[in-house]
């Protein structure tokens, strides 16, 4: 098709789908320009890796004619005057950016009771799935666009679960690339050491496409058919509460080796509270200097760091405070930015995820173990329900590793996925061991139910 009817077809699913009839709610803003830019596309005879797809944006990343708000109120009109290297990245490479997604406000750092894909900008995204269920987060827009078929191929970020989580909830394949392996310029932040931008689309070939044109690296589309001689580690601690979602897993990990896979169990040790804890709390110190940072360079934000976000919030309470408060907004104002304290725990933190993935990728390529359990329903103000998950995404988000998620099937009704892990800028590998599981579990594209009680 040429690229104008790309685009035709994706806004009229999100009239369709999103705007009304199911209302997912997915899709926070859209480019006016965006028939143009495919227009424009299609006269230039050029032939592009991205070729004119539709593609959208989570609404943290710069991009002219989109708000670029992280959700909040208090970046709302508030223009963007250029794009950010990622976005230039994906139109010089023929993607037509048609469009924002909503996410879970200032990606889930304000509040221990913020709902998943809750903002005061974008309200609440529902699961394509079962309405009333979560979207996860803070990705939640990209993931549930994707899944419903709204668009092939949308750009999410993580901190630490936030691509994983709505890719597994949602049914979609994700990647979280290597920390810095993606530019993050003009990207609204949460943490230096944490955040990356990564691609959310339907099958992991065209994950492997976006990822090269996102990290400017080539050599993961041709690590699609090299995944002969695979050696994946099973991660025993790696698994949920539900039991469904666990026999999934088990049942994945059979085909896996009937397909010829190289299996191997290992067994990694529960971190202690004194890591999350650390986590925690290095990522708080760091949204003070970094979110503080962003905001003063931002043209026209009538907020220039945390203390005058909190303010506007206590302000604006009956639009951003009706559900949830900003406790932890609250909690990084009181220990401050980077300094010696930060260092002690970011140095401890760093070091225990660096030993224990270390150890673990020892012997084996990859690692392997659910993500999520099924997406619980959203009920604003109550938080979410993250404790049936398993911890995957903890080491590799603090050592800036790169993981990946593909679904492995449904558990009453609902999606849920597989998680993958490679080493640092090692994702030729972990594209390698996620079209081995996508082809051993031969699943195809997912398509959601859209039931609507």
């Amino acid at each position: 098709m040429s690229s104008r009817e790309q685009v035709e077809i994706a806004l009229d699913k999100i009239q369709k789908i999103d705007k009304s009839g199911y209302t997912l709610n997915s899709v926070l803003a859209l480019r006016e320009t965006a028939l143009a830019e495919a227009d424009s596309y299609d006269k230039s005879g050029k032939a592009l890796p991205l070729g004119g797809q539709p593609i959208l944006i989570k609404d943290n990343i710069e991009a002219v004619g989109l708000p670029a708000t992280a959700g909040s109120l208090a970046l709302a009109d508030t223009p963007v005057d250029s794009d950010s290297p990622l976005v230039t990245r994906l139109k010089e490479a023929g993607a037509i950016v048609i469009g924002a997604t909503n996410l879970s406000e200032w990606a889930n750092i304000r509040s221990t009771k913020s709902t998943s894909g809750w903002s005061g900008v974008g309200g609440l995204t529902a699961n394509p799935w079962i309405h009333k269920h979560s979207a996860g987060g803070s990705s939640s827009g990209s993931g549930a666009s994707v899944a419903a078929g709204l668009v092939q191929m949308a750009v999410g970020s993580e901190t630490d679960g936030s691509i994983t989580c709505p890719a597994s909830l949602n049914g979609c394949v994700g990647i979280k690339p290597t920390v810095g392996s993606v530019p993050r310029e003009k990207m609204i932040p949460i943490s230096g050491s944490q955040d990356s931008p990564g691609p959310m689309t339907q099958t992991v070939a065209q994950a492997a496409l976006l990822l090269e044109v996102m990290t400017g690296q080539s050599g993961f589309v041709s690590a699609l058919t090299q995944h002969d001689g695979i050696r994946i580690g099973v991660v025993k601690n790696w698994m949920t509460s539900n039991e469904g979602t666990n026999a999934l897993f088990h049942a994945a990990v059979d085909s896996l080796a009937k397909a010829g896979v190289s299996i191997t169990e290992i067994d990694i040790a529960d971190p202690k509270d004194q890591v999350g804890d650390d986590e925690y709390d290095v990522l708080k110190h760091e949204l003070v200097s970094d979110l503080g940072a962003y905001l003063k360079g931002r043209k026209g934000a009538r907020v220039t760091s945390l203390a005058q976000v909190v303010a506007f919030n206590l302000q604006n309470r009956e639009s951003e405070m009706k559900y949830f408060k900003q406790e932890i907004f609250d909690e990084a104002l009181q220990i401050g930015g980077r300094g010696p304290k930060y260092q002690m725990k970011r140095d401890r933190n760093l070091n225990w995820a660096t030993m224990t993935l270390g150890k673990a990728l020892a012997n084996v390529d990859v690692l392997i173990g659910c993500s999520y359990s099924p997406a619980w329903v959203s009920k604003l103000g109550e938080g979410d329900s993250f404790n049936g998950s398993s911890w995957i995404t903890t080491a590799p988000s603090i050592s800036g590793a790169p993981i990946g998620t593909v679904p492995m099937g449904l558990v009453d009704g609902l999606p849920v996925g597989l998680g993958v892990v490679a080493a640092r800028n090692n994702e030729v590998t972990l594209v390698r061991a996620m079209a081995a599981i996508e082809k051993a579990l031969g699943l195809g594209v997912l398509t959601p139910t859209f039931t609507k009680e």
